[in-house]
């Protein structure tokens, strides 16, 4: 089980500077914990709230596509294509939580910027961690107000390198408002503490569903019988959706449909277009 976000953290009745950085320390000290678990399909997750980072990054700029339409977006691009705007903004966020954090992932994910920015900004190691992120936060975005998801995929990637995380995890992305990331320092830093705290809350709810859909699908591993099942079960448990003709392993697609329709019939995945054709499935 995976244990739930206290409940003076949940809701998130800091009224002062310092009740906020108190809480959102007590929330990354929970993240954490749960982050750490054997049990927690780890890139499944970090997959899903990439979804989300997205979602939010979009909104931003004015667009209306959600995440039925992201995942449309990249899931059937052929050599060549182009995702669109927003499909972009999917796809930076996706290639960000991949690889673990280190300049050469961010700039895979960041192909318009200048190493020597990302140098720069991932370098600020003053104060806590999230004083960090925030500041990180605050220069990207001095440098362009309208990069405001190369600014939050640079906080976040700050954020889980001063608390020694592997891989980033969207957190600031997720829950710091719009009109929050156009304040002064002072503000933008409360601004974050808040911010984690709610995220604590989001993040703890979808590991705890994640976990228990990634102990189904490990339990009817063993019932599937087709060639190739392990590693197509290795990409249910690390993308967020995954399309029939992605599952290269099972050696054909007509195999590869019949083997997402069993786990769906198994209760191990669902689909998640609602179309007869050109379906996506995810756990």
């Amino acid at each position: 089980m995976i244990p739930p976000v206290p409940s003076w953290i949940a809701t998130g009745k800091a009224r002062t500077a310092e009740d906020a950085a108190f809480a959102s320390g007590a929330a990354l000290s929970h993240l954490h914990r749960v982050l750490t678990r054997a049990e927690l399909p780890g890139a499944l997750l970090r997959a899903r709230l990439a979804l989300r980072a997205a979602e939010v990054c979009v909104t931003h700029t004015g667009r209306s596509e959600r995440a039925p339409a992201l995942r449309d977006a990249t899931a059937f691009l052929e050599p060549g294509d182009q995702p669109g705007p927003a499909g972009e903004v999917y796809v930076s966020w996706r290639k960000a939580v991949e690889r673990p954090v280190s300049v050469k992932a961010l700039q895979r994910a960041l192909p318009d910027l200048r190493q020597d920015q990302i140098v720069l900004w991932q370098g600020t190691t003053t104060g806590s961690p999230l004083t960090c992120a925030a500041r990180v936060l605050q220069a990207a975005l001095a440098e362009d107000p309208q990069a405001r998801t190369t600014a939050l995929v640079l906080a976040d990637a700050a954020l889980a390198r001063a608390l020694g995380w592997s891989h980033l995890v969207p957190l600031l992305a997720t829950e710091v408002p719009r009109a929050d990331l156009q304040a002064t320092a002072d503000a933008l830093r409360l601004a974050c503490h808040l911010a984690i705290a709610r995220a604590a809350v989001r993040v703890t709810q979808e590991a705890a569903d994640l976990t228990r859909r990634a102990a189904r699908l490990r339990a009817v591993a063993p019932k599937l019988r087709a060639r190739g099942a392990e590693a197509a079960v290795a990409q249910f448990l690390a993308c967020d959706a995954v399309a029939p003709t992605a599952l290269t392993s099972l050696r054909s697609d007509r195999a590869a449909r019949r083997f997402c329709d069993r786990l769906v019939t198994l209760g191990a995945a669902r689909e998640l277009t609602g179309r007869d054709t050109f379906r996506l499935y995810g756990v």
